[in-house]
């Protein structure tokens, strides 16, 4: 990689956006989770079920934490690193960023507070409904950075203002269902549950192997792996979708996601495993299975999915495009309100490809300049690296069939086999812990550097979003955000595999008491102090006779 600003703020926007999204799935399904624990718990009145809540409510807690930190940090670069492309797009993409922080992240963050601290003093519906406002205000924050992001992906709803030299917003509801944001929100949040569901049942099953904690283990095996399997299967179906919509708005995305050099006669194959060679523009050892991709990306048995050669093609001819509305642009700037009306009229006839001659600026200030070479480069530039991305995808798309395997065995297992499972399958559960986190990474990868050379597809390119920074800066944050960020992922792994280890804090005889003395607080409104001794407490358990050896009470 050249070390330059825009390679280093690259790197590091992909280090702290890859880190902040190892917390992100993670709470995204918990949130879910827990409600639905705490939703069978107030149906039922079992204190398993309040147990359960707790437990896994405490590791989604320190992962939320974590997530939120991390997070913000992403936010900041945009001025920091980007700066460039905050003044270009900021009144598109500023939006949606606020209405995250004010309708979701909000949201979440009081009530999780109440969430953790309520117990005591909320009803069973009221904290239910707490419960299920932390999940909803948690994916609500997904919903919004992923409209920012899908408009980067697809940007609708706005267009070039040559006054201003920015791009303005013309139609907030176009940004808000853009059909590429919300195919990559439900997308992601499946994915989120995926994650969810594996890491429960993979810190279940070693609970199962040590002979600890069997009710909790066995009940939330069988609660992981139904709301995994329904959400493995979604991803499957939702990822469907997003590579329908990438054939119409990404298409040399798709191209390199496949490694299709030429457009293959409709219906194109899939291509299950090659070796793409960049120089030789072709794939060596392809295995294909036919029509698939034509299914999957057009939906159809007539339609043509254009190969990398045709589009970069076409990619030259939108570069000579842009040129005229780039030249019809620095005449407006010159002219202003004297500006022709044939010189108005030729700049939106072909506006929309004033990006396509931006690409230039890397090789010469005046994309007018331009030589014939270095805009024949420039159309070779818009096609990433095609042998990362597709190899990408296929590692992310063989975790995703994994997990609805795996997810359909325990299931069949807990339903229909007595939740009795094989210590294998536990070994199994307990190893593939990690694996959602690299398919989720991978998806990422795929979505992000398969976009290259666009910050903005088709609007702004990534060599002129960066900020004015030294080198040297860069090294410097560069290497400031490794340590930390290192920092807080030893600190994040402690914390979990404390709790992890230690189990729930209460068993459920324990729970049972503590369910009695809260319900007759609620109930009499006697003012006691929560922590009153059972003696005082009308029909409660004495606690000295519940605790198992080192239980450790909570309330």
């Amino acid at each position: 990689m050249e070390l330059n600003v825009v390679e280093l703020s690259r790197l590091q926007f992909a280090l702290t956006a890859m880190y902040h999204f190892l917390f992100v799935p993670l709470t995204l399904g918990l949130s879910i989770l827990v409600a639905i624990m705490e939703t069978v718990y107030v149906m039922t009145n079992r204190p398993i079920w309040r147990q359960m809540t707790k437990f896994w409510g405490l590791l989604f807690g320190i992962n939320f934490a974590l997530g939120v930190a991390t997070g913000i940090t992403m936010e900041f670069q945009f001025g920091m690193n980007w700066s460039y492309y905050s003044h270009y797009v900021g009144d598109i993409f500023g939006a949606p960023l606020a209405l995250e922080g004010m309708m979701a992240f909000f949201l979440e963050a009081t009530f999780v507070g109440l969430f953790f601290f309520g117990w005591d003093k909320l009803s069973k519906l009221a904290h239910l409904a707490v419960a299920w406002l932390v999940a909803i205000g948690s994916n609500f924050s997904a919903l919004w950075i992923l409209i920012a992001n899908g408009w980067m992906q697809n940007p609708v709803g706005a267009e070039f203002n040559p006054e201003t030299m920015r791009m303005e917003m013309t139609n907030f509801f176009d940004v808000i269902f853009n059909t590429v944001a919300q195919a990559k929100f439900v997308h992601t949040v499946s994915a989120g549950y995926v994650t969810a569901s594996v890491f429960m049942l993979g810190v279940s099953a070693w609970y199962l192997l040590k002979g600890r904690h069997i009710e909790l283990a066995r009940r939330s095996i069988a609660v992981a792996s139904a709301f995994g399997l329904a959400s493995a299967l979604s991803v499957v179906v939702l990822g469907d979708e997003s590579g329908y919509s990438a054939s119409h708005t990404q298409k040399m995305k798709l191209a390199a996601i496949e490694a299709m050099w030429d457009t293959h006669p409709a219906p194109a194959p899939f291509t299950a495993i090659g070796f793409p060679n960049r120089e030789a523009r072709e794939t060596h050892y392809a295995v294909e299975i036919p029509w698939v991709m034509g299914l999957i990306g057009t939906r159809s048995l007539t339609e043509e999915i254009p190969g990398i050669n045709q589009l970069v093609e076409e990619a030259e001819v939108n570069i000579r495009s842009g040129l005229i509305a780039y030249d019809a642009l620095m005449t407006i700037r010159t002219e202003r309100d004297e500006t022709p009306a044939d010189i108005r009229a030729k700049f939106e006839a072909h506006s929309d490809n004033l990006g396509f001659a931006l690409l230039l600026k890397r090789y010469v200030d005046d994309p007018r300049d331009a030589t014939e070479q270095q805009i024949a480069q420039a159309a070779d530039d818009t096609v990433p690296g095609v042998a990362p991305v597709f190899w990408a995808f296929r590692i992310m798309v063989g975790l995703g069939f994994t997990f609805i395997a795996v997810m359909l065995y325990f299931f069949y297992r807990a339903s229909f086999r007595g939740m009795q499972f094989p210590r294998w399958a536990l070994r199994g559960a307990v190893a593939i812990i990690p694996a959602p986190w690299i398919a989720a990474e991978l998806g990422w990868f795929v979505s992000e550097y398969g976009r290259q050379p666009w910050t903005v597809d088709g609007v702004l390119p990534t060599a002129l979003s960066a900020s004015h920074l030294s080198v040297m800066d860069l090294l410097i944050t560069l290497a400031g955000f490794t340590a930390f960020y290192s920092v807080l992922f030893v600190i994040e792994m402690a914390l979990m595999l404390k709790y992890i280890r230690k189990g729930p804090f209460e068993d459920v005889e324990e729970t049972d008491a503590w369910t009695i003395r809260h319900e007759h607080r609620l109930r009499t409104h006697d003012g006691k102090d929560p922590f009153a001794s059972d003696a005082a407490e009308p029909g409660s358990a004495p606690l000295s006779n519940a605790r198992h050896p080192g239980a450790t009470p909570a309330e």
